[in-house]
């Protein structure tokens, strides 16, 4: 009783900036302080993205390097509170300094986040394997320039999940329950077009065999009818992959595999590198 005590007193002491950073960390489970910088401490002429919301989002620091203290500032407090915690690992090693570190939401973070006390199990926050941590950022990666497309007006952000809240549940053509798990799912628009996405970080490191069953699975979801009768369109779904090499590597896996074949032909299934993928967007996967 006591514990839910002091997270009703430490929330009624932080802003909305700050619960919108938590929400962040929640939502994609692991952020670097570059990437909670991007988006709640605007510098200069850039303005916050539109996903981010809380008091002080709109206020922009006269440079990127006094944002970055900024941002600092507001995560050492929200880590003295016992709300985030910093990874041993950092990206860039230590010569990336603050901005290479990660950050996740501790139990009691995950608490305080949470709509109600009791809401959900409590999950066991531990330093996570090297694997999770840069799939886990890559993808936040993805979810940043997809909002910083929004603000630049490029595109309009409809909707944006993340996991777990992505994935969906359908029956197999045996009978069982199945689950398919992209990284993300996105709904952009465009004038009068929207265009829907499910997104997949590939990092170069998955056998193609793993990627062809990827893709198999959505064609089986995809038979179900379930987004097509909500959205009367199926996503496409784009591997988002580091270099051109790899790009070569899964479409040429796509492209002669029988069960797949056919649908990457039809642009169910496209390849776009990491590089390449604001514009990718931008122009509604063309």
């Amino acid at each position: 009783m006591e514990k839910k005590k002091d997270i009703t007193c430490v929330r009624s002491t932080l802003s909305e900036r700050d619960l919108g950073i938590l929400g962040s960390v929640r939502k994609f489970r692991l952020l670097t302080t570059a990437l909670i910088r991007r988006l709640h401490f605007p510098s200069g002429s850039q303005s916050a993205p539109r996903g981010a919301s809380g008091e002080g989002s709109s206020k922009r620091h006269a440079t990127e390097a006094a944002a970055s203290v900024a941002t600092m500032r507001v995560l050492s407090r929200l880590e003295s509170h016992g709300l985030v915690a910093r990874l041993f690992r950092r990206i860039g090693g230590v010569r990336a300094g603050s901005t290479g570190v990660i950050w996740q939401l501790t139990s009691a973070g995950e608490r305080l986040t949470r709509q109600g006390d009791d809401e959900g199990k409590r999950r066991r926050y531990l330093e996570p394997s090297a694997a999770f941590t840069f799939h886990t950022l890559a993808t936040a990666e993805l979810a940043m320039e997809l909002h910083e497309l929004a603000d630049t007006g490029a595109i309009e952000l409809v909707r944006l999940e993340s996991e777990p809240d992505c994935w969906r549940t359908f029956l197999a053509p045996h009978g069982a329950k199945q689950w398919l798990k992209p990284d993300l799912f996105a709904i952009t628009a465009g004038g009068d077009f929207e265009d829907h996405w499910f997104l997949e970080t590939d990092l170069g490191t998955e056998h193609t065999p793993v990627i062809v069953r990827k893709a198999t699975t959505y064609q089986q979801y995809a038979a179900t009818g379930a987004h097509q009768s909500e959205h009367e369109v199926f996503p496409v779904v784009a591997f988002v992959v580091p270099d051109d090499r790899r790009k070569g590597t899964i479409e040429a896996a796509l492209k002669t595999e029988s069960a797949t074949r056919e649908s990457f032909l039809a642009g169910m299934f496209q390849v776009v590198t990491k590089e390449g993928f604001s514009g990718f967007i931008a122009k509604g996967g063309a």
